[in-house]
Parts: structure tokens; C-alpha cells; sequence
């Protein structure tokens, strides 16, 4: 008798995890020209709904990892005035490429991102 689960897969379709791989690589071109993380940000708001579960997760990963890192950094803005406000935004830049480089690495390899509601990495 030969074994097939009835279990819902959580494999995307052909191409589905293609606009999360877009947002990712929208958030790393940011640190040349901010405004493509806004846009990278309103993609992912856009294709968060119709979404295989994989691709959702990395586009609520990506939607928190926005608007984290945009509280972080008006932190660290904030408290230029003090010295420690260079660090929360050398932290805040350092946090964010990990945030994204975990999440290419696993949209890469077809995977979803295991903990979306975490703030840190």
C-alpha cells in the first residue's frame, strides 16, 4: 500500500516566491537609493493577500522588517544628540541586511520564514 499524505503542501507555485526575492533585493539596493524600500514596501503590502503561505510569510517579514527598522532608525535620529544615537543607527543598518539576508537565503531555497512576528532576527 503505498504511503500519500493528505496533508496540505506548503510549497509555492512556479514562481510565486519571484515578488518576495524582488522586495528583498529592493531593500538592499535602499542603501544607495532609500526610496526603493518604500516601493519594495507597498509590494509587499500588494501581493501579502493573494500569497502562497511561503511567499506571505516573507512578505510579512519583510513589511515588519520595514516598520522595525524605520522605528529603530527614527531612535537612533532622535538621539543623535547623544553619542549613543550613532550606534542605534549603525545597529539599526547592521540589523536590517541580516533581517534581509536570512530572508533571501530562505526565499532562495523555497522556504518560509520560521518566526515573522519576532523584532529582532
Amino acid at each position: 500500500m503505498s504511503d500519500t499524505s493528505t496533508q496540505p503542501t506548503l510549497q509555492p507555485a512556479s514562481g510565486d516566491l519571484d515578488g518576495a526575492k524582488l522586495v528583498y533585493i529592493l531593500y538592499f539596493v535602499s542603501f544607495i537609493f532609500g526610496i526603493t524600500a518604500l516601493g519594495g514596501l507597498i509590494f509587499a503590502y500588494l501581493k501579502r493577500g493573494t500569497a502562497s503561505a511561503v511567499a506571505a510569510s516573507h512578505y510579512t517579514w519583510q513589511i515588519r522588517t520595514f516598520w522595525i527598522g524605520l522605528l529603530y532608525s527614527l531612535l537612533g535620529v532622535f538621539s543623535l544628540f547623544f553619542v549613543i544615537g550613532w550606534f542605534i543607527l549603525l545597529a539599526t543598518v547592521v540589523w536590517f541586511l541580516v533581517r534581509s539576508i536570512k530572508g533571501f537565503i530562505a526565499v532562495g531555497e523555497g522556504r518560509a520564514i520560521e518566526n515573522v512576528d519576532t523584532w529582532f532576527w
